[in-house]
Formats: C-alpha cells, sequence, structure tokens
C-alpha cells in the first residue's frame, strides 16, 4: 500500500476506535423517564418533578468527589429551590440500598431527594453504551419542559460541578416559562352592543 494512503487510514481508524470512549446522548433531547426508589424502597419517577427545572446527580455514595459536588448542589437547593429549582441524587453502586442512601443522606445532611438504582437504569437514561467508561458524579440538567439541556461528558464536565457555572446556568432556565399543563383556553368573548 502507498504511504499517502496509510495516513488517512490510520487517522480513520484512530478516530473509529476512539469514538465509543466519548460518544455520548445529543444534547439537548427530550428526558427519557426514570423510575428510582426513594430510601424507604418506595418507587418514584422523574417525570414527577416536571415543571420544575431538575439537576439529577448520578452518584457512588462512597465517591468523596460526588460528595463534594452535592455538598454544591445543597447550598444551590437552599437558594433556588424556592423558585423551582428541584435537585434529585441518584446513588447506582453496586449493593445499593434504603439504609445506605439514607445513612449518606442523614451523615452528610443533604437537603434534596436522594434515591437509588442499577448501573443499567442510569447507563440507559445517560444513553451510554456498554463499553463506554465514564467519571461520577454525571451530571443531567433538565428544563421545565422536560428537556435535558446539559449532561457530563463521559469524561466528567467539570463546568456542570462548577457553582458559579451551575447557578447561571440554573437561574437562566428558571427565567424561562414552565409548560401550561391541562389548561384549556377558552375563546375570548364576543362583546355585544
Amino acid at each position: 500500500m502507498c504511504s499517502r494512503y496509510l495516513a488517512p487510514l490510520s487517522l480513520f481508524l484512530l478516530l473509529s476506535a476512539s469514538a465509543p470512549l466519548i460518544a455520548t446522548a445529543p444534547v439537548p433531547r427530550k428526558s427519557p423517564e426514570l423510575k428510582f426508589l426513594d430510601p424507604s424502597g418506595q418507587q418514584k419517577s422523574l417525570s414527577n418533578f416536571s415543571g420544575k427545572v431538575v439537576m439529577v446527580e448520578f452518584l457512588l455514595v462512597k465517591c468523596p468527589h460526588c460528595l463534594r459536588v452535592a455538598q454544591t448542589i445543597n447550598k444551590l437547593n437552599a437558594e433556588l429551590g424556592p423558585r423551582g429549582f428541584q435537585p434529585i441524587g441518584i446513588a447506582f453502586d453496586n449493593g445499593i440500598n434504603g439504609p445506605l442512601v439514607k445513612n449518606f443522606t442523614e451523615h452528610f445532611k443533604v437537603g434534596y431527594p436522594i434515591g437509588y438504582t442499577s448501573s443499567d437504569q442510569v447507563d440507559g437514561y445517560l444513553g451510554r453504551a456498554g463499553t463506554e467508561r465514564f467519571g461520577v458524579p454525571q451530571i443531567v440538567v433538565i428544563d421545565r419542559k422536560g428537556i435535558i439541556r446539559a449532561q457530563s461528558r463521559p469524561t466528567r464536565e467539570t463546568n456542570l460541578e462548577n457553582e458559579e457555572y451551575l447557578r447561571n446556568l440554573i437561574e437562566s432556565l428558571l427565567k424561562e416559562r414552565a409548560p401550561v399543563t391541562g389548561a384549556k383556553h377558552a375563546a375570548p368573548s364576543k362583546k355585544t352592543g
């Protein structure tokens, strides 16, 4: 084979081999449904929080980095929660259960819901292929209309872990109008003489 063909072929093969490592679901996109368990074992749905700006932190309860991000989210929740911001933590450690989640929540004084699910559920939600590796925490920000507006890259999106960046993103999404649900618009009445 000629050397002039080897360089482009090598580049193509290198990019093709590395593509699964950087693949991620597109943003923006409609948030798929995600069910998880609260510490008492009751099933919850992500859709229960529609109409709010939702931030999901997919975390491991024994991960110090996840804890630092959870503390940042806790601070933002205290500040922005009354305006329609709803953070949710979802643990997906191997062997995770309600008592471990409850202990994490109480020990670190987390002031927003923390639940748990399987890593398969998290992979499906994030659009992660089985061959991809990703860092934790993984963060997803969903607008009031249920559209994912930001998502961590597989290797971690540092902006989504930065308090100032998150505050600005969340505040901009809080300013957007909430969807009208179930309201029927009546036709304006005509005035008669």
